[in-house]
């Protein structure tokens, strides 16, 4: 017997911050939709492309690991950003536990 299971984005209307690993810039967003395997989300059309890049993504009660594979025009000035969801490593939970929950200047 062949299963087909498929996983399914649904709505997830959220505010959410976007971390580029590498430059550590946050971009502010909304997001549009969820599941286990990635995330899609609405930001200003004048961020910078973010496909190919590494980044942490913060959403209400829910932190993301992710990579930045598509981004589509939207109206009204902005565009989505859909992200694959990739496995936490070590450096990366490092950089969380030491800056969750400091101010910033």
């Amino acid at each position: 017997m062949l299963e087909r299971r498929t996983i399914n984005r649904v709505e997830f209307l959220a505010n959410s911050v976007i971390v580029d690993k590498e430059t550590l810039n946050k971009y502010y967003g909304q997001v549009k939709n969820i599941s286990p395997l990635g995330i899609a989300i609405t930001v200003d059309k004048r961020i910078p492309s973010m496909v190919g890049r590494d980044v942490i993504v913060v959403a209400e009660t829910m932190i993301m690991y992710a990579e930045a594979v598509r981004e589509d025009k939207e109206e009204d000035g902005k565009k989505s950003v859909a992200f694959k969801a990739r496995k936490f490593t070590p450096d990366v939970l490092q950089y969380l536990f030491e800056h969750i929950g400091l101010d910033e200047a």
